[in-house]
């Protein structure tokens, strides 16, 4: 079986300067949307895809402003929101494309037919369906690589709702007794599910509850990549100095249901017709276009470039074989 198609994605190194670093992160998240386009738009709605397709359209700059300045040696436990982190670490487009897919060339081999992947080669975990379960095995991460002498930072992304269940908080109390390097990432998208916010916690800011824990936190505009970007390198600088964990608050909305067939009834009209006006990609391409970083033409020939690599990662991925019945059991018992 030949291997998936090697993306053009460029060098995740994180560059200093604004109008490299802003093509760098519009790339990124111009990905995203258009791959998730692709699955919950497209493949989904022709039952290419059976089960969950959750999205992060509205949210992109979170995963590309924090992922852009992991080190090889951090660790990155994204949640079902933070695409872009997939393929910031390398992880080729026709393999996620496969896993969505059913396909044995998936991260999954087959098993699983959804988001839940990851890549241990590429540093990257698995996500949990119940998100704030993430949080205690970020620090668990954290704890082994201290153990085994490595220089790393886990990165642990969630959404607002996790930060109201036990084990966010045991996670994030042992995290922060242990000192540990964990960088904590609240995708704050204003919805758990179907409950706002003002319905799941008294404070007003998820950042509110880093005090408790004597730990430093930052709330950051999250529909403004440069500044996610800036807050990220800021926190980073503590967490690898020794500092401990560090909390990231970033403010955005979901600006679609929790899934793919849930048409979010219960959100106000107003609010995606406010937080549209905010949207994240829009606002880094008039930034780069005012700040002369570019033209049009050039942002549409990057659109197309991408469209051109999802094209071609949908073709290799329906070419992939489903997964043979006979090794259904393989990797679940232990073979004596």
């Amino acid at each position: 079986m030949s291997a998936a198609p090697v993306s053009t994605l460029p060098s995740t190194s994180a560059s200093g300067e604004p109008a490299e670093l802003a093509h760098k992160c519009l790339y990124y998240m111009t990905l995203m949307r258009e791959v998730e386009d692709r699955i919950e738009r497209k493949l989904y709605r022709q039952g290419k895809i059976v089960g969950g397709v959750y999205v992060g359209r509205g949210q992109e700059a979170i995963p590309v402003g924090t992922a852009l300045l992991a080190e090889p040696d951090d660790v990155l436990l994204p949640s079902h929101r933070d695409m872009a982190v997939m393929f910031i670490r390398g992880m080729p487009l026709g393999r996620v494309f496969a896993q969505y897919m059913g396909r044995a060339d998936g991260p999954t081999r087959g098993r699983e037919g959804n988001m839940h992947m990851g890549d241990l080669k590429l540093n990257l975990v698995s996500i949990i369906s119940a998100l704030a379960a993430t949080v205690p095995v970020a620090a668990g991460v954290a704890l082994a690589m201290r153990y085994l002498g490595k220089p790393g930072v886990a990165f642990s992304y969630f959404g607002d709702g996790a930060t109201s269940r036990g084990d966010w908080h045991e996670g994030v109390n042992f995290a922060t007794v242990q000192k540990l390097p964990v960088l904590f990432i609240c995708n704050n998208n204003q919805y758990a599910y179907s409950t706002p916010l003002s319905a799941q916690m008294a404070c007003a800011n998820v950042a509110d509850r880093g005090p408790a824990y004597s730990m430093p936190a930052e709330i950051v505009d999250g529909n403004d990549v440069l500044a996610v970007h800036a807050a990220t390198r800021r926190a980073l600088e503590q967490v690898r100095a020794g500092g401990g964990p560090y909390l990231l608050e970033c403010k955005t909305f979901r600006m679609t249901g929790h899934s793919a067939h849930d048409a979010a009834h219960y959100v106000p009209k107003e609010l995606f017709e406010e937080w549209e006006r905010m949207d994240p990609i829009a606002r880094l391409r008039s930034k780069m276009l005012a700040n002369g970083w570019a033209d049009e033409a050039g942002l549409e020939r990057v659109r197309a470039g991408i469209l051109r690599e999802i094209d071609e990662a949908v073709e290799w991925a329906d070419r992939s074989p489903y997964p043979d019945p006979a090794t259904l059991l393989d990797d679940v018992y232990e073979q004596s």
